[in-house]
C-alpha cells in the first residue's frame, strides 16, 4: 500500500509529506518565525536547485551516457551486448525525480503543487507578492514537464500531485502528450505578458533576487526564457500541427519588443544572457567518473568525422582532445583527430581506444564549473532559421550564420571556465571563422530540404553531450542527422528506441496505465515525431 501511495496516489509528493525528506522540508519551509510567503520563496529556490538540470554525476552517469547520449550519438560508446537496452532502475529514477523530491531540487511536480496550494490559501494581501515566485516556477515546471513528454509521451500531469493540490488522494490519469504541450505553450505566452507588465515593490523584488539562483531576479530574463521555451515547443510540434505552429511562431517573432528572446549578437555575453544554472559555489565535482566508468568519453564518429572535420570546424579544439596511447616509451599523442568507429565490434573498439580522440579534458571531463543549460542564444537562432526557411518573415541565412557564431562562442566560454586546469584554447580569429562559415559543408545552400538538414544538424551539434535529451528529441523530430548504428545482439533492443518505457511501478500500481498500455512500446513515436 505504501508503494501505491508513494508512486501513484501522492504522485510524488511523498518527499513533502510523510518521509524523511518531509522533516527536512518542514524545517526549511515551515518556519513559524517567517511570513507564510517565505514558504513559497524557498520552495521556488529548491525547485531551481535541480541536479537533473545541472550535469551532475547521477544525471550523466545513469541517464545521459546510458540512454539519450547513446540514442542521439552525442557520446561515444562501446557496442556491448544490450547497449541500447533501457536500464529500468535508472529510467525509473529519472521519472521519479520529476514527481517527488529526494533532494537537490528534484520533485518538480511536488514542489510546484505545494507552491500552488500555499498560494491558494494565502490572504489577499500576500497573494500578489507570492505570485511572482509561483509564475517564475511555472516556467521551470512546463520546461521540465515537456521534457518528460519528450522522453515518455503521455504522462500523469493534471491530476499528478492531487493530494498536495486538493487534499484528495487519487491515482493520476495519463494526460495526452499533445495537450500538455498545448497548455505549456499557452501558459508561456501568458507569462510573457505577466513578466512584461510586472512592477514588484522593492521588498518583493529584493526577496525575489535573493531567492532566484537561476536569473538573479531579472524579470526580463524570465520573460526571454518563457518566450524561448515557447519557440522551442512550437517548433517541436510544427510538423504535426503546422498551421497552429506557424501562426504562433510568426506572431512571436514579428515583434521583438513584445516578445523578447535571447541575444542576437554574435559576440554576446554567454554568462549574462544565456539561461544557465550555475553550479553551487562549493562544487568541486566534475564529469570524469560519469564519463569514464562506462567508457563513454570517446569522440562520436558522425559528429567529428562527418560534420566537424570536413568543415574545419573551429569548435573541434574545445570539444575534443586528440588523445594517444601509452607505450614503453611513454605517452604517444595521436597526430590527428579521429573518432572511434561506431559500427566496429566491441573487441575492435576495446583494443583501439587510445588511438581515437576523446572529449576535451578541460571543457568536459575535469570541469567542475559546467552550468546546467536551460536555453542558449544559439538554439534560438537555429530555431529562427528553421522558421524563416519554412514560413518566411525573415532571413534564414542570417540566423543560421548567427547560430554558428554563437555556438562557437558558447563552447569556448565553457572551455575558459576551467582555466585553472588548463590554459584556455585561443579563440578562432575572424579569418578562420569566416572561412569556416564559407565552407561548402556549412553554407546554407541547396534545396529547401538541404537547408533544413543543415540547420537541423547544426542544432544537434550545438546540443551535444550536455543537452543530449534535446539532441535526441530533435533527431527524432527532424530525422537529421541520418545516423547509423551497429545492430546489437540483444533481440529486445537491436537498435535505439523511439521513446522510453514506463517505469515498472507505474505499470504495476497505476490502474490508469491501461489507457496507455498500447503506446508503451519502444518503437511507438512521441506525438511530434512524423518525419
Amino acid at each position: 500500500m505504501r508503494r501505491i501511495i508513494h508512486h501513484i496516489v501522492l504522485l510524488l509528493v511523498a518527499g513533502l509529506l510523510g518521509t524523511g525528506c518531509s522533516k527536512k522540508l518542514e524545517r526549511l519551509y515551515n518556519d513559524p518565525d517567517q511570513l507564510t510567503t517565505a514558504r513559497v520563496e524557498k520552495l521556488f529556490t529548491e525547485m531551481l536547485n535541480n541536479y537533473r538540470i545541472r550535469p551532475s554525476y547521477w544525471e550523466m552517469r545513469t541517464f545521459v551516457v546510458m540512454h539519450s547520449g547513446i540514442y542521439s550519438q552525442t557520446v561515444g560508446f562501446l557496442n556491448t551486448p544490450g547497449v541500447y537496452l533501457q536500464n529500468p532502475s535508472y529510467t525509473e529514477s529519472r521519472w521519479n525525480d520529476f514527481y517527488r523530491p529526494v533532494g537537490s531540487g528534484t520533485g518538480t511536480m511536488a514542489l510546484y503543487r505545494e507552491m500552488q496550494k500555499i498560494h491558494r490559501d494565502l490572504p489577499a494581501s500576500d497573494k500578489d507578492k507570492a505570485s511572482l515566485f509561483l509564475n517564475a516556477a511555472k516556467v521551470i515546471f512546463y520546461d521540465q514537464a515537456c521534457q518528460m513528454v519528450d522522453l515518455w509521451g503521455d504522462i500523469p500531469f493534471t491530476e499528478a500531485g492531487s493530494l498536495n493540490a486538493s487534499g484528495e488522494a487519487k491515482m493520476a490519469k495519463f494526460d495526452n502528450a499533445a495537450d500538455i504541450y498545448k497548455e505549456a505553450i499557452e501558459q508561456l505566452k501568458a507569462l510573457n505578458a505577466y513578466f512584461a507588465a510586472l512592477a514588484p515593490d522593492p521588498a518583493t523584488a529584493n526577496l525575489f533576487r535573493t531567492q532566484d539562483i537561476l536569473l538573479n531576479g531579472n524579470l526580463q530574463k524570465w520573460q526571454r526564457y518563457a518566450n524561448a521555451l515557447r519557440l522551442r515547443l512550437l517548433m517541436r510540434i510544427s510538423h504535426v500541427n503546422e498551421t497552429y505552429a506557424k501562426v504562433q511562431v510568426t506572431e512571436l517573432l514579428a515583434n521583438k519588443e513584445i516578445n523578447p528572446l535571447l541575444s542576437e549578437e554574435a559576440d554576446y555575453n554567454v554568462e549574462q544572457e544565456d539561461i544557465l544554472l550555475a553550479p553551487l559555489a562549493d562544487n568541486t565535482l566534475d564529469l570524469r567518473f560519469a564519463l569514464t566508468e562506462l567508457t563513454n568519453y570517446s569522440a562520436p564518429q558522425y559528429l567529428l568525422e562527418e560534420v566537424l572535420l570536413p568543415a574545419a570546424d573551429p569548435r573541434i579544439p574545445v570539444l575534443f582532445d586528440k588523445y594517444g596511447v601509452s607505450t614503453g616509451a611513454g605517452f604517444v599523442p595521436n597526430e590527428e583527430y579521429r573518432a572511434l568507429p561506431v559500427k566496429w565490434s566491441l573487441e575492435q573498439q576495446q583494443v583501439n581506444l587510445g588511438k581515437f580522440a576523446i572529449l576535451d579534458s578541460a571543457t568536459f571531463i575535469f570541469n567542475p564549473h559546467i552550468p546546467g543549460i536551460l536555453m542558449t542564444a544559439a538554439e534560438v537562432s537555429f530555431l529562427k532559421a528553421e522558421a524563416y526557411l519554412r514560413w518566411g518573415g525573415g532571413d534564414p541565412d542570417t540566423y543560421y550564420d548567427l547560430g554558428m557564431r554563437q555556438s562557437t562562442r558558447f563552447y569556448y566560454y565553457l572551455n575558459r571556465l576551467n582555466s585553472s586546469f588548463k590554459k584556455p584554447e585561443p579563440k578562432p580569429n575572424p579569418e578562420a571563422m569566416e572561412a569556416f562559415l564559407q565552407n561548402e559543408n556549412v553554407q546554407l545552400t541547396g534545396t529547401a530540404e538541404d537547408k533544413y538538414r543543415k540547420i537541423a544538424i547544426q542544432r544537434w551539434v550545438h546540443f551535444g553531450l550536455l543537452q543530449s535529451n534535446q539532441a535526441w528529441a530533435e533527431l527524432r523530430r527532424t530525422g537529421y542527422p541520418k545516423l547509423e548504428f551497429r545492430v546489437n545482439s540483444q533481440p529486445q533492443a537491436p537498435l535505439p528506441p523511439r521513446r522510453l518505457l514506463y517505469p515498472g511501478n507505474e505499470v504495476t500500481y497505476n490502474v490508469n496505465y491501461v489507457a496507455v498500455r498500447d503506446k508503451d512500446k519502444t518503437y511507438f513515436p512521441i506525438f511530434w515525431q512524423v518525419r
